[in-house]
């Protein structure tokens, strides 16, 4: 039997460690390493990058709430917004930096820290904009996954001109406020001379105009589009591919979600696959590794994806040569 004295001092032990253990479960909390991803778009816009995020970083054995926790800022399609929303990512003393929406993301994320590092995936030169001293040895605080869309813009174009008759006009979509669009839209032009094809460009900022750039490409009588690699057009797909349903107008994107989504082609590097490269880089770094020392990843596999229904809808046959060099037909 515990006498009495004995029994206050077990009962004291008692009370100090159960106090002590809420404080405990908070400090293991606190401990667990806080990465922030931002994006250009909307949540919902980015879904498909994030699980692929998540992905790489469960391949690194990071998992979230379990050993690490993620913090979300999303600039809804407004660019002026991310130096913002970076410098509030710093603030927070984030121990990493994995950026979605290309070249203005990542330039904004490289302009509020040197000392965090930061993965992104780009659809453009980073060497070019600034981004990395060269794609082998970046460098700096930066490194990532390119997905060479401007290079692909010419071979998108190549596949549109295949479903038209000649001297048909394509029509291509850009986004005149990304800074980059001068430089794809060169490409894009350059490619047009090239193959010979009548070519025009149509622009649209955001969502909102969207319907008008198909009013004006109706009005054009373009018979295909190719529509540039843009987060607001990625984030938007389902709007577009609805509006070239409506119009009429084959289109031919950047990557397989479109066509999920009922596009009719889509040409690119795999999204899914870039963003899981990403995050197993950003698993690495929050390990010990350098970005400076994790060479720019080049992507590894493109897809050519043709969506039979969507054809079906538009009125189209799609040339057997073209359904011959596809990777996956949709039905």
């Amino acid at each position: 039997m515990i006498d009495p004295m004995h029994r206050r001092s077990f009962i004291t032990l008692l009370g100090g460690a159960a106090a002590a253990w809420p404080r405990a479960a908070r400090a293991q909390q606190q401990a667990l390493p806080v990465i922030g991803i931002m994006g250009a778009a909307s949540a919902q816009g980015y879904a498909v990058h994030v699980a692929a995020l998540r992905q790489g970083l469960r391949e690194t054995g990071f998992i979230e709430a379990h050993n690490l926790a993620i913090e979300f800022r999303w600039a809804e399609d407004r660019v002026d917004r991310l130096p913002a929303l970076a410098a509030d990512l710093v603030r927070r003393r984030v121990a990493l930096i994995i950026t979605a929406g290309g070249t203005p993301t990542a330039l904004a994320a490289k302009a509020a820290t040197s000392t965090i590092p930061i993965v992104f995936s780009l659809g453009f030169d980073p060497v070019q904009s600034g981004l990395v001293a060269s794609l082998n040895r970046p460098g700096g605080n930066l490194t990532g996954v390119l997905q060479f869309s401007e290079l692909l813009s010419a071979k998108r174009l190549e596949l549109a001109n295949e479903l038209v008759p000649r001297g048909t006009t394509i029509g291509y979509l850009a986004n005149p406020s990304n800074p980059m669009s001068v430089f794809t839209n060169r490409v894009a032009q350059d490619a047009a001379r090239t193959l010979g094809i009548e070519f025009r460009i149509f622009e649209a900022v955001n969502a909102q105009e969207f319907a008008g750039a198909f009013a004006a490409m109706v009005q054009a009588r373009i018979g295909a589009l190719v529509v540039s690699d843009e987060t607001v057009f990625t984030s938007g797909r389902e709007q577009l591919v609805a509006l070239a349903a409506y119009t009429k107008i084959p289109a031919i994107y950047q990557f397989r979600e479109f066509v999920v989504a009922g596009g009719l082609m889509s040409y690119g590097a795999s999204i899914s696959n870039n963003f899981r490269q990403a995050g197993i880089y950003a698993g690495r770094i929050l390990k010990g590794e350098k970005p400076a020392d994790l060479p720019v990843q080049l992507p590894t596999k493109f897809e050519f994806v043709i969506n039979l229904k969507a054809a079906k809808t538009l009125g189209l046959d799609i040339p057997p040569m073209l359904l011959a060099r596809s990777d996956e037909v949709i039905e």
